[in-house]
């Protein structure tokens, strides 16, 4: 992990992204492993979910989105 003690918000941003994907890679290794349908598909929303809050943070460091313009 980059160094969490600053307050540029890019390192925080980068470091996040990078739990959500080792979350996102462990949600759909799971679904793999499982049999049960409704399972999957909450581990796959879930997956899906993540992969949007993402996006997020990439718009934010990227200032994609007006509400991220200064």
């Amino acid at each position: 992990m980059k160094n969490e003690n600053t307050s540029n918000p890019l390192e925080h941003t980068s470091n996040v992204k990078k739990e959500f994907d080792t979350l996102i890679d462990h949600l759909r290794r799971d679904v793999e492993k499982m049999d049960d349908p409704s399972g999957k598909a909450l581990f796959e929303v879930c997956a899906e979910v993540i992969t949007g809050l993402k996006k997020a943070f990439t718009d934010y460091e990227q200032k994609n989105e007006p509400a991220w313009k200064n």
